[in-house]
């Protein structure tokens, strides 16, 4: 294998088929935990505000884990950190399905958001090592297509699963989909070279520290009454990310990559994914009230409406990724998120007595325009990175992804809390200024400074 032109085309087939399989299972997962909240609340008898935990648990460990599992990867490996998060991943699966109360459960779940982030820290570098540089969008655009169609048929495959089985169900099936993972991973995985430096467990705490902090103190004080203990937490949070920046910005290869984000065309790709993620999360979490509340659609009929645009993403993913390979991404990026602001503010304006058909098109516009964003966005993310850097690299990714998403949610809640039956409207209006941010951002892409 050269490592800086990918595998040969039968290997790279092989490797492409282990990541989506582990990927795809990742996502999957989330997915269905959050259609079965509600069963499993019945099941222990606990409260609804209880049983979010469940997934609460799994979204934070991952979120506290990303960078230091990507550095980890750089220094030991990305095959044995992702082997690592895949067993870790399996297990914890076990230990969901045989979970006697919600305490265990939401430990099990937070041991297999530690082996999820395992599989999507290293995820990104792996993409460099398998496929050439010169395919290396239609390989990002494959694994958009992946996470979508696994995300598209989360909330299906759960309810089918539910209407054959009990709930522990759900997370039994991950485990010969793990192991078969695990066998094909250890025999067609690429190595990748090892940068020889040890591992950082003070800046690994502090980033976990800062993450977990600032994520629950929004929580808190967003969601509960206890806006005081919320607010102290994100204050301890902004204390030790400053800590972390103050011990990292002068190393040569950190943690947090901010040798990476000195560069230009990377940072400003980073804020294009910041932005359009907290875009596309304003947008998901909104949309369910305004097709019931506003478009007065059953809660079946707002299920089928969602559909069309991670069903658009999942089609237009490889396509985008290919044609990063051929023009400008940030043009591209630029387009398809102009598109997908049209497409949110056709949502605002569509009447209250749009047809089914009427509504689609509008999602299946924002499908179309995020698909076309997200695999040139994540190509530039990848390939503005000197290969020994892929590791940093695909962490970052994930956690702008991560933050992206949080900064969303948080923004939901406010704008439900603040502004009530005008909250959903407003939402959508602040996803499509988002958009539309993202877009100019992406723009800036565009111009060369003389260093570039």
């Amino acid at each position: 294998m050269d490592d800086a032109d990918g595998l040969e085309t039968t290997a790279r087939h092989w490797a492409v088929a282990s990541v989506a399989l582990a990927i795809g299972m990742t996502v999957l997962d989330s997915a269905i935990a959050n259609v079965a909240l509600p069963v499993i609340a019945r099941d222990f008898g606990a409260r609804p505000a209880d049983s979010i935990w469940i997934v609460n648990a799994y979204q934070l460990a991952i979120v506290i884990s990303l960078l230091p599992l990507a550095s980890l990867g750089e220094i030991i490996g990305f095959r044995r950190v992702y082997m690592a998060g895949l067993g870790l991943f399996t297990l914890a699966s076990l230990a969901c399905a045989l979970s006697a109360n919600l305490p265990v459960l939401t430990a099990a779940r937070a041991l297999q958001g530690f082996g999820a982030a395992g599989v999507m820290s290293v995820n990104g570098g792996l993409v460099r090592f398998i496929w050439p540089r010169r395919m290396l969008g239609r390989g990002i655009g494959v694994n958009a297509m992946v996470v979508s169609v696994a995300s598209a048929m989360g909330p299906t495959l759960a309810s089918g699963i539910l209407a054959l089985g009990p709930w522990p169900w759900l997370f039994a099936v991950n485990i010969p989909v793990g192991l078969a993972a695990l066998a094909l991973a250890s025999r067609v995985l690429p190595p990748n070279p090892l940068s020889g430096r040890p591992f950082d467990a003070v800046s690994a705490t502090l980033n976990a520290l800062a993450f977990g902090l600032l994520i629950t103190g929004v929580d808190v004080a967003t969601r509960t009454a206890a806006r005081l203990s919320g607010a102290l937490q994100i204050t301890a949070g902004v204390a030790f990310g400053a800590l972390l920046v103050r011990r990292e910005w002068p190393r040569r290869r950190p943690l947090v990559p901010f040798d990476l984000l000195r560069g230009r065309i990377f940072a400003l790709s980073i804020a294009t994914s910041i932005a359009s993620f907290a875009a596309q999360t304003l947008a998901f979490v909104s949309l369910p009230f305004h097709f019931e509340n506003t478009l007065h659609r059953s809660q079946v009929a707002t299920g089928l409406l969602l559909t069309p645009w991670p069903v658009a993403l999942a089609i237009l993913a490889p396509t985008a990724g290919w044609l990063s390979d051929k023009i400008s991404a940030a043009l591209l990026c630029a387009v398809g998120l102009l598109m997908l602001a049209a497409g949110l503010m056709a949502l605002v304006l569509a009447a209250p007595g749009a047809s089914d058909l009427d509504i689609a098109w509008r999602m299946a516009l924002c499908g179309v325009g995020f698909g076309l964003y997200q695999s040139p966005n994540n190509r530039m993310i990848l390939g503005a990175a000197p290969l020994q850097r892929a590791g940093a690299a695909g962490g970052m990714l994930g956690t702008a992804r991560l933050t992206g998403q949080t900064v969303g949610a948080v923004l939901t809640a406010v704008l439900f809390d603040l502004f009530a039956a005008r909250g959903e409207m407003l939402a959508l209006e602040v996803a499509a200024a988002f958009a539309l941010a993202a877009g100019a951002i992406s723009l800036m892409r565009l111009r060369r400074t003389p260093s570039e």
